[in-house]
């Protein structure tokens, strides 16, 4: 069996991806009558024994609404007409998901405010309050 590489470093077999056919409501002419090209992607993250626990919990607290409670992910796909491109249209929609969880983001590092930008917030607020006591100079003569 061949191997999915998610992100550099890690890679599910495609062993531990199951199947299930059915009738789809996409294109197809009559074939959608007939023939079951929808297929439904299972992956089991909670007995993958390639993912380690943290990326396991990752990917089940980010798919949380494909996943069932025994940690198994579901992925749907009926946009082809053919049952072999739906079903490589769903293992690579598995592949994005995971990539995207399981991508690092940098950690945002603190930085203090420029002083010139404090500075223009504070001119810019002095600017409106007397704007806003003038409106007000000029509401109390006109009683």
């Amino acid at each position: 069996m061949s191997t999915i590489e998610i992100i550099p470093g890690v890679e599910i077999s495609e062993s531990e991806l199951s199947f299930r056919f059915s009738r789809s409501s996409g294109p197809g002419g009559q074939n959608v009558n007939k023939l079951n090209t929808r297929v439904t992607l299972f992956f089991d993250v909670a007995n993958c024994a390639t993912l380690t626990d943290d990326q396991k919990g990752r990917i089940l607290e980010k798919l949380s609404t494909r996943a069932d409670k025994a940690g198994v992910v579901r992925v749907v796909c009926q946009k082809f007409r053919t049952q072999n491109a739906n079903r490589q249209a769903a293992v690579e929609r598995l592949a994005e998901l995971l990539a995207k969880v399981l991508e690092k983001k940098p950690v945002r590092k603190k930085t203090a405010a420029p002083y010139a930008a404090k500075e223009r917030r504070l001119s810019a607020k002095k600017e409106r309050g007397a704007l806003k006591a003038q409106r007000q100079m000029g509401h109390r003569g006109e009683d």
